[in-house]
């Protein structure tokens, strides 16, 4: 078998062992699915309330594919937390596999999941709101950056995963407080021009800004890709530069916690 056979293999390992973990907290998953619907009616229920369809439809687009991306996201932060709680850490760390392959592994599960869930929240939404017409949105624009986002984002969560790794009682929270932040100046739920100036410049360091920039425009306006090119290369350049560093400081991160004895520690 050829190394990259193995690491491909190695790597759906990882997949499957998350599709388990997902089958056996099953009630969990659906309590979460349950916490999410209802966060996104409530949010887009204001732009019903205001009577306006295009802050109605500002609002579920925001609410809909920040929760894509935030499960993206939160999936590739916690697996060093999901290790910790299943108390193989230890075990994973000293396998003979690849790092990489284990974070492949997980982000390729990761946008699975994030997609399958978002899909039901938008099957919920639409049913709920059936005043909203899409029948001039570009869905392909909207797929695009939903798929660029997740490259990007996956760098962001990498980093992420190091601060549970290193911080055995606090990391894991200290990722929530990283994705607040990005909630606060993407401009989710509101424009980014409403922001104090030092905070847009932050705001251009988000490549939440550019997705949602970008989904909305195509379900919106209905505009091509071709239309929005000023936020499809800022999430190339993002994913470009965010994935290899990420990669780098995980495994920087990774050496020092097993010279400090990190990961033998559960508590």
């Amino acid at each position: 078998m050829t190394v990259v056979a193995h690491e491909l293999k190695a790597s759906y390992a990882f997949i499957e062992r998350n599709f388990f973990l997902t089958r056996r907290y099953w009630g969990w998953e659906l309590a979460f699915l349950v916490y999410s619907v209802a966060g996104a009616l409530s949010i887009s229920l204001i732009g019903a309330d205001q009577g306006s369809p295009t802050l109605l439809l500002t609002l579920m687009v925001g609410a809909i594919f920040w929760n894509y991306l935030s499960v993206v996201f939160s999936w590739i932060a916690e697996t060093i937390s999901v290790e910790r709680w299943e108390g193989t850490l230890e075990y994973t760390m000293m396998a003979p596999i690849r790092r990489s392959s284990q974070l492949l592994g997980s982000v390729l599960y990761a946008m699975v999941y994030g997609l399958v869930h978002t899909t039901v929240i938008l099957i919920a939404l639409i049913l709920f709101f059936p005043q909203v017409d899409l029948s001039g949105a570009d869905p392909v624009t909207a797929v695009a950056f939903m798929l660029l986002g997740s490259f990007s984002f996956v760098g962001i969560g990498m980093i992420a995963a190091i601060l549970p790794l290193l911080y055995v009682e606090r990391g894991a929270q200290m990722t929530f407080v990283l994705q607040s932040c990005l909630l606060l100046v993407s401009g989710v739920y509101y424009s980014v021009d409403i922001l104090p100036g030092w905070m847009q410049v932050l705001s251009h360091l988000s490549p939440a800004t550019y997705v949602l920039h970008g989904v909305r425009a195509g379900l919106i306006d209905g505009a091509p890709v071709s239309a929005v090119l000023g936020d499809v290369w800022p999430l190339i350049v993002m994913g470009a530069v965010l994935i290899p560093f990420g990669l780098w400081a995980f495994g920087r991160a990774e050496r020092y916690a097993k010279r400090t004895g990190k990961l033998k520690r559960v508590g």
